[in-house]
């Protein structure tokens, strides 16, 4: 497979970085996680304004040939090439360069993609419930970071392996109030009542562009939407619950530690909103 790297399409086994690169050492970037679909990018408007708010929140310096098409035209060019545009996921990871915590060289973006061909099982919601549980270990702060998709994901990646350890789907992830921000990668939302509410952004989770997505489109359905706080007791008493990324759309959950769920809204959702997003690019 070929790699995408500063302006030139390399293979991956010869892609590589300084051991002095910043992001490597203090996981100085971030980055975004992209579904093409037939070598077209679903909710692209909404990864592209995470992206560029991300470059300013991180005091990037952006050259001016840095734009959006310039991006965009990388991604599919790329997809293109390793022939996985029918479906396929792609990441997109920003970094600064070398230097040490206070000597950066520079803060120009260096731009790296990738490319993984997609299960076509993925466009669909899935018949299994996830099993989910909670990492307790460590917690995340509700800064102002905690929104991006910062390529500092040691929590996430010790809560997905302690995941693995237990043989669950995901694991919820807490913030510094013991209270929900979200799962590994994944939106957290539950269903009480008929009313849907996930974590605000100001609790500390990615402000995923799935998760946009169904706030700005759910009311339509006449579903009513809350955001706020979640408690293990407002998981615990829910009726149902799913989380969302922007690869795999919806997510339900059977089981969260011993509590069992049903699907009936979830599925609902997913099929007035979540199937027509992805049936709109074939």
């Amino acid at each position: 497979m070929l790699v995408y790297v500063n302006g030139k399409m390399i293979n991956q086994v010869n892609a590589s970085i300084s051991i002095d690169n910043r992001s490597f050492r203090y996981g100085d970037g971030f980055f975004e996680t992209i579904k093409c679909i037939n070598s077209q990018l679903p909710l692209w408007e909404y990864h592209s304004q995470r992206l560029f708010a991300t470059l300013e929140a991180l005091h990037f310096e952006k050259p001016s040939f840095f734009t959006l098409d310039y991006i965009k035209e990388a991604i599919l060019t790329l997809v293109k090439k390793n022939q996985v545009g029918k479906l396929a996921r792609v990441r997109v990871t920003i970094f600064r360069g070398e230097g040490g915590i206070y000597d950066a060289i520079n803060h120009r973006p260096n731009l790296l993609i990738q490319t993984w061909e997609l299960n076509p099982e993925n466009n669909n919601l899935n018949e299994n419930g996830l099993v989910t549980g909670d990492y307790t270990t460590g917690f995340k702060a509700a800064d102002a970071f905690a929104n991006l998709k910062s390529n500092n994901y040691l929590l996430y990646a010790m809560a997905a392996l302690h995941s693995k350890q237990q043989h669950w789907n995901d694991a919820l992830v807490f913030n510094h109030n013991a209270r929900y921000c979200d799962a590994t990668i994944a939106n957290l939302w539950v269903v009480k009542n008929g009313e849907v509410r996930t974590p605000a952004l100001s609790e500390g989770p990615v402000a995923g562009v799935m998760r946009r997505f169904i706030i700005e489109n759910l009311p339509a359905l006449g579903i009513k939407l809350s955001e706020g706080e979640l408690t293990p007791d407002n998981v615990k008493e829910a009726d149902e619950v799913f989380l969302t990324n922007a690869i795999y759309g919806l997510k339900w959950v059977k089981q969260h530690n011993d509590t069992s769920y049903y699907n009936k809204l979830t599925t609902r959702i997913h099929a007035a909103l979540i199937a027509p997003l992805w049936a709109a690019t074939i």
